[in-house]
């Protein structure tokens, strides 16, 4: 077991069983207790006491756990917050994440082993939150110092200089740290470890980044959208277990509302950092779709930001591999055509586009042509592969040039037939 004892937890609820319940749970774990039967008291003990993380019920007389949080938020910041809350109270839970800027709320009854690992992960992220802090004071100490050498010792300045770029990149590798132990919690809640879950957020991440890059975006706007890709999900913290893993498309309306709330949940959680916040706002955006039916805004076309369009392409790639939007989990292939299919409906064709072709770069020999439906054809394209009919028989053979007429015809037979066609488009080598 770790050393938690120089680390001290307060406890704030009116139910003194509560209060017993909580020490006997977190006092084997070596931190030390206090407690607290009203806000008040909880505050009076805060005057007094050097303390780490706070646990507040939300039901209190006089004053409740959202009014006594948002106090400890303002007066002691650096104080870590959570709340305890039962599911009737969603408004005064939504009033301590924007006003206490809660780190996390707990439902009633809670589970042993979920709320004891809240506790641990909540007091590991300040930790790293405190050794960024001492790293960014650091870096500036040794920039005062820079400012102070003089000119002619060239050799002092360049050993001064190695030593930021040393600090630097360890306060790039420790607030990098800090994201993943956020996009990690969702994937730990769910319990999917080994499954296509587990690490969904890592491969949103690289290919969004890969497909920013790709479409031109800076360097700095590249950086923001893979942040984004690995903490889109981090708005469903709050959601019940069973919701994490559930396909969207067999949810019942009232857990639809649960699940499409987490958008906004994301963002909120993210503005309090202030090197997320321009990530905060793709997370925010990343389940609007190009045509206006997605959520929170129903945003449309170019009003959704280019970073949540990437997001929204690659995130429902994998999401349909791993069964969590549709209930029969896709093939790699599969998944490919659906976007296909939805492009310029639910996807920004660019995106589309650009995505679909690094897919094909990425396979284990290079490939040199596109999947493109008939509907998107453009005299001039050249057949990489022969076209069969859903029958067997060829409609097209290998290197065919693509002309007006065979587009009508194409069409003609897909809406006679009620059947797509995917065709295969020679890429010439740059």
């Amino acid at each position: 077991m770790s050393d938690n004892s120089n680390l001290t937890l307060l406890f704030v609820d009116d139910e003194p069983g509560i209060l017993s319940s909580l020490r006997r749970l977190f006092r084997p774990q070596g931190y030390r207790i206090l407690i607290a039967e009203s806000g008040q008291a909880g505050l009076d003990i805060l005057e007094k006491e050097n303390v780490d993380l706070v646990i507040s019920d939300m039901r209190m007389p006089e004053m409740d756990g959202a009014t006594f949080l948002k106090n400890v938020r303002q007066r002691w910041p650096n104080v870590v917050r959570i709340l305890l809350t039962g599911y009737a109270d969603i408004t005064s839970t939504v009033s301590a994440i924007n006003e206490g800027e809660i780190y996390r709320y707990i439902s009633k009854p809670w589970d042993d082993n979920e709320i004891v690992q809240v506790v641990n992960d909540a007091l590991e992220r300040r930790r790293l939150q405190d050794e960024n802090r001492r790293l960014s004071e650091l870096t500036l100490r040794q920039n005062e110092e820079l400012k102070e050498l003089n000119a002619g010792l060239e050799q002092k300045v360049n050993e001064r200089t190695a030593e930021v770029r040393v600090a630097l990149n360890e306060l790039k590798k420790t607030f990098l740290a800090t994201v993943q132990v956020f996009a990690g919690m969702v994937e730990l809640r769910s319990g999917q470890v080994g499954t296509h879950l587990s690490g969904h957020g890592r491969r949103v991440a690289d290919q969004a980044r890969n497909v920013a890059q790709r479409l031109g975006l800076s360097d700095a706007e590249v950086q923001t959208v893979m942040l984004a890709g690995l903490l889109h999900d981090v708005g469903k913290i709050g959601l019940p277990d069973g919701l994490l893993d559930k396909p969207f498309n067999t949810l019942t309306l009232e857990h639809r509302a649960l699940v499409m709330k987490h958008p906004v949940v994301g963002q909120n959680i993210l503005m309090s950092v202030e090197k997320l916040r321009d990530c905060a706002l793709l997370v925010r955006h990343h389940h609007e779709l190009y045509d206006g039916s997605g959520f929170p805004d129903h945003l449309a076309g170019m009003a959704i930001p280019m970073g949540s369009r990437i997001l929204a392409v690659v995130n429902e790639y994998d999401s349909l591999q791993a069964g969590t939007l549709v209930q029969r989990p896709l093939k790699a292939e599969e998944a490919r055509d659906f976007l296909i299919d939805n492009r310029g409906k639910r996807y920004d064709p660019q995106v589309v586009d650009c995505f679909v072709q690094l897919l094909a770069e990425s396979g284990k020999k290079r490939v040199t042509e596109l999947p493109v439906r008939a509907l998107h054809l453009r005299p001039g394209m050249v057949l990489s592969r022969e076209l069969n009919h859903r029958d067997g028989y060829l409609l097209l053979a290998r290197g065919s040039i693509v002309t007006k007429e065979i587009i009508a015809q194409l069409l003609k037979l897909e809406s006679s037939e009620q059947h797509p066609y995917t065709l295969y488009i020679r890429q010439e080598e740059s």
